[in-house]
């Protein structure tokens, strides 16, 4: 017989998923900060999925196997070759065929992760704020959850786990601590559970001279002592987004929702590991103009957490959900205009993406085919967030508005939660959901989007989205007149009052459209710079985008700037752009190289490898 189950083939994942899936896995781990690694086993509760199941295939990305048991017996198993992108199979032979679909058993493989892992970084305290203790944080998003634990590392595959960590720090991870033991030889162990189901690459650990504040009757964030009371007052008003959320969707089931504030080197703004999301410190900005982010992640805890990709080709329904539920909670909470700007902001975003990959290039597809072995870090980009909210947003103006699609959304929620899913799938349940509730006419709405060009289809969105430019226009306006001075003499038509009124968000988009036009000339940067004080402000998508600006026109007075920018920081957003354009600008290629190998320990590994193919020093 067959147990029935709907676990495709994951092009992402060598473990045979269709013969056998974990539900549960504990972690039994030792840190050394010394030794930079863990060291540990792994126990994974395992059931088959068909008859006569002989073997058991893992994900595994260089570990250091040492042992496999099951009930104390030990089983043979071999590590196959690596591939490029998708680490090594670990294949498990059992003693003797399970013969019955749905039979359980425990597998205990004792292992060590090695200098080479991916998923974890292993910070020196010069790379903290403090500098005086060592940092570890973890990174599995998309596929780095195999480097520290062999595992069938795909998003269909979601299961609870639990840990039994010991350290020398303070250990927090994407689960309830459920409690603490000091032990010997200075060191103190860490009880988590997860009882949850999530995917493997939300399990998530950090370590760390960590302290943490109550920000809300659910919500603590951790950090650094250094920056804890900054921290708690920049993000004061998460339980206002958590709510936001629950309003619009189905109640928060995580029991918290905490915050870490990274060291620098985080390649991420956020990650939304359930519990437990982490930030970077960019979203520091000390006016609180940077919290938004938070929002996302929050979105993340339904949209992602909750329903889940069945695996990566279908990351867009993590990513394009989550933005669009992000910016109707800004939108409730900072009103319509405000949702509707962030949305431009994300149009000039997907438009940079495209111009990267190219207008053709299979990168921009909304569901790329990841089939040979391409690694989706690779596609990583603002393509599945932006291109995914646009379509999002056509759906809803095709059927009515948000008092029509909100429902939808709560719905589609109630109907996934706790599996991962398709976009077929999805689709289908949106015209089942129409059919039902609205009957035929809204079905015959939904038949006049271009589904095939919108999920399948290259390049930018087949329709324009026509935003509401209220508070953009302001921006454009003031850009335009300087695109039009390039030739005057004259600039006494500016002052510092131009932007006074401004918001972050709209000093952004006046600097992004300056970026689409031809380069400025350096007088005009310097009177620029010397009216609004822009190279002075500590926003970090501020900073990113006047770096930007200056250095497309390779204004070298700006380069020592951008190196400190892209050095105290490693969140990939700003870095690559700014690498690849130093690189390209005048007396910025040998800057960009230098500035890269002297900093490169600092970037985590996911980052340092993109960079290293930025700026031409891999392939």
């Amino acid at each position: 017989m067959c147990l029935h189950h709907s676990i495709a083939k994951d092009p992402s994942s060598l473990a045979n998923l269709k013969q056998v899936k974990n539900t549960h896995l504990h972690l039994d781990w030792t840190i050394s900060f010394d030794q930079k690694n863990i060291t540990g086993h792994v126990i994974l509760d395992l059931h088959t999925l068909e008859d006569n199941v002989d073997k058991v295939i893992l994900d595994s990305s260089y570990l250091a196997i040492n042992r496999v048991t099951l009930n104390d017996q030990e089983l043979q198993y071999t590590i196959s070759d690596r591939h490029p992108s998708l680490g090594s199979a670990l294949t498990i032979q059992l003693a003797s065929p399970i013969a019955t679909a749905g039979t359980q058993f425990q597998i205990k493989i004792e292992y060590a992760t090695t200098e080479q892992c991916t998923a974890i970084q292993f910070l020196e305290p010069e790379q903290t704020v403090g500098k005086k203790h060592p940092y570890l944080f973890s990174q599995c998003q998309a596929i780095h959850a195999r480097a520290f634990c062999p595992c069938q590392d795909s998003p269909a595959i979601k299961l609870t786990y639990s840990a039994s960590v010991s350290s020398p720090l303070p250990v927090i991870m994407s689960a309830l601590k459920t409690g603490d033991c000091p032990g010997a030889n200075g060191l103190t162990t860490y009880k988590f559970e997860q009882r949850t189901s999530i995917p493997s690459y939300l399990i998530a650990i950090a370590a760390g001279n960590l302290v943490s504040r109550e920000i809300g009757p659910r919500s603590s964030v951790w950090c650094e002592p250094e920056v804890v009371e900054q921290a708690a007052w920049e993000f004061d008003s998460t339980e206002d987004f958590i709510r936001t959320g629950e309003e619009l969707l189905t109640p928060y089931e995580w029991g918290r929702y905490d915050l870490l504030v990274l060291p620098p080197s985080f390649p991420y703004g956020g990650m939304e590991n359930p519990c437990l999301t982490f930030v970077t410190p960019t979203l520091l900005a000390g006016d609180k103009s940077a919290v938004d982010v938070v929002a996302h992640e929050i979105a993340h805890s339904w949209m992602g957490n909750l329903v889940t990709t069945q695996n990566w080709e279908h990351f867009w329904l993590n990513e394009g959900h989550t933005v669009f539920i992000e910016r109707k909670i800004t939108g409730r909470l900072h009103g319509e205009a405000e949702r509707q700007f962030s949305a431009i902001l994300g149009l000039k975003a997907l438009k940079e993406s495209v111009g990267l990959f190219g207008n053709d290039s299979p990168a921009t597809v909304l569901k790329p085919d990841l089939s040979s072995g391409i690694d989706p870090d690779d596609y990583f980009s603002s393509v599945p967030y932006e291109k995914g909210f646009n379509l999002l947003y056509h759906i809803e103006k095709t059927v009515g508005g948000g008092d029509i699609f909100e429902p939808f959304l709560k719905s589609y929620v109630g109907k996934f939660a706790g599996q991962s899913i398709t976009t077929d799938q999805w689709k289908d349940y949106l015209y089942e959901y129409f059919e039902k509730t609205h009957g035929q006419a809204l079905v015959d709405k939904l038949n006049t989007i271009d589904w095939n060009t919108w999920i399948h289809g290259t390049g930018m969105p087949p329709v324009d989205p026509e935003f509401d430019t209220t508070l953009a226009k302001q921006c454009y306006d003031l850009a335009d007149r300087w695109d039009k001075a390039r030739d005057n003499t004259d600039l006494s038509g500016f002052s510092a009052s131009d932007v006074e009124t401004f918001s972050a968000g709209q000093k952004i988009v006046f600097l992004e459209r300056l970026t689409d036009c031809a380069p400025l000339p350096h007088a005009l940067i310097r009177k620029m710079d010397e009216l609004y004080q822009l190279t002075s402000i500590r926003n970090a998508d501020i900073r990113f985008r006047w770096h930007n600006l200056c250095v497309m026109t390779s204004y070298e007075p700006i380069y020592p700037q951008v190196v400190e920018f892209i050095t105290e920081q490693g969140r990939m957003k700003f870095v690559r752009p700014l690498y690849r354009l130093l690189h390209e600008a005048k007396n910025g290629k040998q800057l960009a190289i230098d500035t890269f190998l002297n900093h490169k320990k600092f970037y985590h590994p996911i980052a340092a490898t993109l960079i290293e193919k930025d700026i031409g020093l891999k392939q």
